[in-house]
């Protein structure tokens, strides 16, 4: 098997490795159902994924008549509970995931998650799965602290740091991953078939894949820098 340029791979989560649509769809219209509001169609949902729960809940609640007065942290636990209860009744990898998982780890790459999502939820999500063991770390939306999440770098830096640094990059679908990266100093690319908040060939990725079979012939073609070592604490880009 050909050298491979990275010894490292990172990767969102929703919308990126997992299609949780539905899931993450039935929890926003749980918690607009406690309060009234219409459900948002499951077609609509990727629109509101994007920079971790809390923000799908208020961009949820903008569009369906506008943020309460108050309630708010009430709605937003009970959207996780109903979320955690549900986690994995529809979410799957997307088409070619497993495929191309397979074909990282047998050319000797770390591979890592991460996410918005809270990290708890983020590893019962992959445990429902059979996922978890294919992952060296995971990092989530809490993981690292308030403020640190992307768009931040620090996800970034901490997922080379934790795995011993190395030529890494990273694969997402929303501006949050693709900033992130940048901020990092990391190669991105993105998947046209993720939650994108702005069309897939905006977004200001390296590279943008149809399917995950994919993913490797791209990352053979893309710059990378063989020197990169564990990366010096910086501080937050927020």
């Amino acid at each position: 098997m050909a050298h491979f340029p990275f010894r490292i791979v990172g990767f969102d989560l929703d919308g990126t490795l997992l299609d949780t649509r539905q899931d993450l769809g039935a929890a926003v219209n749980h918690a607009l159902a406690l309060v009234g509001r219409r459900p948002v169609p499951l077609a609509n949902v990727d629109r509101l994924i994007g920079g971790g729960p809390k923000k799908m809940l208020e961009r949820a609640l903008i569009v369906t008549g506008g943020l309460p007065e108050d309630g708010f942290e009430d709605l937003y636990r009970d959207l996780l509970a109903f979320y955690e209860a549900n986690i994995a009744v529809h979410s799957r990898l997307f088409a070619g995931g497993a495929t191309m998982l397979d074909d990282l780890a047998a050319r000797g790459v770390r591979i890592a998650v991460v996410t918005n999502k809270l990290e708890s939820l983020t590893r019962k999500l992959l445990g429902a799965l059979d996922l978890l063991p294919r992952f060296a770390t995971v990092i989530g939306g809490d993981t690292l602290g308030p403020g640190r999440a992307k768009p931040a770098r620090d996800p970034i830096d901490a997922m080379i740091e934790r795995l011993g640094g190395g030529p890494a990059a990273f694969v997402g679908d929303t501006t949050y991953d693709i900033r992130a990266a940048r901020a990092a100093g990391v190669p991105c690319v993105a998947v046209s078939f993720g939650f994108h908040d702005r069309p897939p060939a905006e977004l200001g990725a390296d590279a943008v894949i149809g399917h995950f079979d994919e993913l490797v012939p791209t990352l053979l073609r893309l710059p990378h820098d063989s020197s990169v070592a564990i990366p010096e604490k910086q501080p937050s880009n927020l």
